[in-house]
């Protein structure tokens, strides 16, 4: 896994570059063409279902390749219903996740702690992962990989996890750890893997678009100031351009105003705020000053980390200049907390390991936009996040205007 999702294939990558053309200027960009409208008029568009199904569409054709992953972009009526589905079992994670043997337990009993429609819900969600990884399986198998000439139909994930699962196979057998479950259900294994890289892939980083063009709706003077940035990258990926097209991975990494408006977003409104447990070693461990016993859980969350008042000044106050190093005056020691201080990925061995595939897409698609058009807000009732561990909008809605710019 860590492989596909470093940074250095991330940004080399034929695959993901294809897929992120289609996905940018085949469906994104003329769906918000058709939808954009003077920022005086009264229109506007609902944009927190059109970042997640962007996001959700990255993702899979990351996993499965275009021609077997999702056109949740282009099938409104399918992807409504999905999402429906997503979002309303999404609050009753909490038995199976922390108390699953006691949930189970009473389930025999005939007592539900969650109601027998969310198991009706991740049924379907389950089955059309299934059938995403039985297409991909049969495209690898039945020799159409082989004649595809469209680099965008390459199941990197999916070959990934395929391939770890033959080595271990063959250089352990038996004696794998994978032996007695993931190796003896290969295609249960794969599907259940498949799912966790869909959940997180396409949720958490809709969620932060969501926040992103909510604040940036706010204030169209950094809207063009944002646009003067990534209009200088060449190609770029204006539609007035003759040549639209992906920039170069590098060169978009090099965008202080771009980084420093994600960056400030993910710490002030993290799409994962909620507790990363973890349990001590038996031998327990030392935290600061406090000796911790063995087997003891303990946790950290990014929400408190990110509104540490020694660090971020003022933390309840969305500035990006806090990462704008050649504005905001800060020492090098200053530099260096902030950075550790960072942490709506987690770190260390155990952190999120698409992080930078949501870095990349996340600019992308923010660099598209605002390459293109002005927003500004028409509803964002509800755009407070929820309290728990994967936070959307209490509202799960946000509502913009957009407005083309130059339009030749």
């Amino acid at each position: 896994m860590s492989n596909i999702y470093s940074k250095s294939t991330i940004h080399t990558s034929p695959a993901l570059a294809a897929q992120a053309r289609a996905i940018i200027f085949d469906r994104l960009l003329p769906l918000l063409t058709a939808a954009a409208t003077p920022l005086d008029s009264q229109d506007g568009i609902e944009i927190h279902e059109i970042w997640n199904s962007t996001t959700m569409d990255f993702i899979a054709a990351y996993q499965f390749g275009l021609k077997n992953g999702s056109d949740f972009l282009i099938n409104e009526s399918f992807r409504k219903h999905w999402l429906s589905l997503y979002h309303t079992r999404k609050t009753y994670v909490f038995w199976s996740q922390e108390l699953p043997r006691f949930s189970s337990f009473l389930r025999k009993l005939n007592i539900y702690l969650v109601p027998r429609w969310v198991d009706d819900n991740n049924r379907e969600l389950e089955a059309w992962t299934r059938e995403r990884c039985d297409k991909t399986s049969a495209y690898l198998r039945d020799g159409s990989a082989a004649k595809d000439n469209d680099p965008g139909n390459e199941p990197v994930v999916f070959k990934a996890v395929l391939a770890g699962m033959e080595k271990e196979r063959k250089t352990k057998g038996d004696e794998s750890i994978l032996s007695p479950n993931f190796l003896k259900y290969p295609e249960k294994s794969m599907a259940s893997e498949m799912i966790d890289h869909i959940a997180a892939g396409h949720e958490t980083s809709g969620i932060m678009l969501t926040y992103i063009s909510w604040y940036m709706s706010q204030d169209v003077s950094l809207q063009d100031r944002l646009r003067s940035e990534i209009l200088t990258l060449s190609p770029n990926m204006s539609l007035s351009s003759s040549t639209p097209a992906i920039p170069s991975s590098k060169e978009l990494d090099n965008l202080p105003l771009l980084h420093a408006i994600i960056m400030e977003t993910l710490r002030t409104n993290a799409a994962i705020p909620g507790n990363q447990p973890r349990m001590t070693p038996s031998s327990g461990c030392t935290l600061g000053e406090y000796a911790v016993p063995g087997g003891v859980r303990i946790g950290a969350q990014a929400y408190s980390v990110h509104r540490n008042e020694e660090v971020y000044a003022d933390p309840e106050k969305w500035d990006y200049k806090r990462w704008m190093d050649d504005e905001n005056g800060y020492t090098e020691e200053q530099k260096k907390e902030r950075d550790r201080w960072f942490w709506a990925f987690s770190s260390g061995g155990r952190m999120c390991v698409g992080s930078n595939f949501a870095m990349h897409e996340i600019k992308l698609v923010v660099a598209a936009v605002y390459s293109n058009f002005r927003t500004q807000i028409v509803n964002d009732d509800g755009i407070e996040q929820e309290d728990g561990y994967t936070c959307s909008p209490i509202g799960n809605k946000l509502f913009l205007k957009f407005e083309r710019v130059g339009k030749s």
